[in-house]
């Protein structure tokens, strides 16, 4: 789809911790990346001014960098120029709201849009006193982690009573998926300021690879499954492992972690992920490929014969619909995007993400004893992503809301944006 050039709304993105031009797959660089990156892309090719501010965690680029999409990018200082932790950032907010008043004062953007509670934070300091709406994405709540991870949730304390405040004092809450927006009600946030615009995804990208043979076209070798992921705990990949003992003829690919030529061995997961394999004598069967490129990920989903995504908890998921974008059925934990994402019965299957082992494993070896049914839900899922989930269809949302906040963003004259 061709846009206009008229520069036509200012979009001011505050990101803290997730910027467009991190690499993917470190500690806390993953789907918040690619969806301030894509929706900050597509935003500029329909006309829009816009400016992600993200912390400055490294001494080495320019105060402002361009991207070929034309979408100015902010380094902003707050805090040490190297990385911290996203949970040890909340000390530097002020800082970071600070430095956006600065700026905006001498030029106001027409909408704020956060990234994450602390983005918030410093995007409602930013505009005090002039004016502008802030559009608030949070990615993930504090009260599900706390609820999930109790004593393990680095989060500062002060969150989940900053993520309340938030909600109440900023224009627009966009919830990715049903399950937040009743996590946000539940919160005292309004239904009637919330609006749900899922994550999407690249279906140019992430489409099937003619190259890439599942296994019924390679004889006599094992079926595929494939995990994708950051390894941490929650992503649930200990699952897989242990589902793997009961699936005979089968083998697990597992993407995440650090980049090739990284030390994986000194990865804490990766090491109880071997430690759990060895114990239940599959570790011949499971492959940890450490963090895979962006470029590779499509040929590696389109050759697995399922894609198993079982988080305990999940704000959204953006793996699903990676997967399901490059043809291959899914199954996953019935949590958060999830259940918007994943059609049972259709497009893959969803288990409870209680279930001790048994269910997940009778799901998956009843899809892999039935590849009729695998072709069925592969297109199927194709089909959804082009549908609902393209980056194109995330902007429109998006652009839907802006124009309710602010008429600047109505379309021009003629059709054009």
């Amino acid at each position: 789809m061709k846009h206009a050039a008229h520069v036509q709304g200012r979009v001011a993105m505050v990101s803290e911790h997730a910027g467009p031009l991190a690499a993917l797959g470190g500690p806390d660089a993953g789907g918040q990346n690619v969806y301030v990156a894509q929706l900050a892309r597509q935003l500029a090719r329909r006309g829009h001014e816009v400016t992600v501010y993200t912390r400055r965690d490294s001494p080495d680029p320019p105060d402002l960098v361009t991207t070929p999409d034309g979408v100015r990018v902010v380094h902003v200082p707050a805090g040490p120029p190297g990385f911290v932790p996203k949970d040890r950032l909340l000390c530097h907010m002020p800082e970071f709201g600070a430095f956006l008043a600065r700026a905006w004062r001498a030029a106001p953007p027409h909408v704020v849009h956060a990234h994450f509670w602390m983005s918030g934070l410093a995007a409602l300091d930013g505009v005090r006193g002039l004016g502008v709406p802030v559009v608030q994405t949070y990615h993930a709540l504090g009260t599900v982690k706390r609820r999930h991870q109790g004593a393990d949730d680095t989060s500062p304390p002060e969150r989940v009573g900053i993520e309340a405040r938030i909600g109440r004092e900023c224009a627009r809450v966009l919830a990715t998926c049903a399950d937040e927006a009743a996590e946000l009600a539940a919160m005292g946030v309004g239904r009637d300021r919330v609006s749900i615009v899922p994550c999407g995804v690249d279906p140019v990208h992430f489409a099937p690879v003619p190259g890439a043979v599942r296994s019924p076209g390679r004889p006599g070798a094992p079926r595929r499954l494939l995990a994708v992921g950051r390894l941490v705990p929650r992503k649930g990949f200990d699952r897989a492992v242990r589902a793997l003992a009961e699936v005979p003829d089968a083998e697990l690919l597992i993407a995440g972690g650090p980049a090739p030529g990284d030390p994986l061995l000194a990865d804490p997961e990766a090491e109880r992920l071997r430690k759990t394999a060895a114990e239940y004598g599959v570790a011949d069967r499971v492959r940890l490929l450490g963090g895979v490129p962006h470029a590779d990920m499509p040929h590696l989903m389109s050759g697995a014969d399922l894609v198993l995504s079982l988080p305990r908890y999940e704000p959204f998921g953006i793996v699903p619909i990676e997967a399901m974008a490059c043809r291959t059925p899914v199954v996953a934990t019935a949590v958060g995007g999830h259940l918007d994402t994943v059609v049972d019965g259709v497009t893959g299957a969803l288990v409870d993400p209680d279930d001790g082992g048994s269910g997940l494993v009778a799901v998956v070896r009843a899809l892999l004893d039935d590849p009729d049914r695998l072709e069925r839900y592969g297109a199927a899922g194709r089909r959804r992503a082009l549908a609902l989930y393209t980056w194109d269809r995330v902007a429109d949302g998006v652009e839907r809301v802006y124009r309710e906040l602010a008429p600047v963003f109505s379309p021009l004259p003629g059709g054009a944006r």
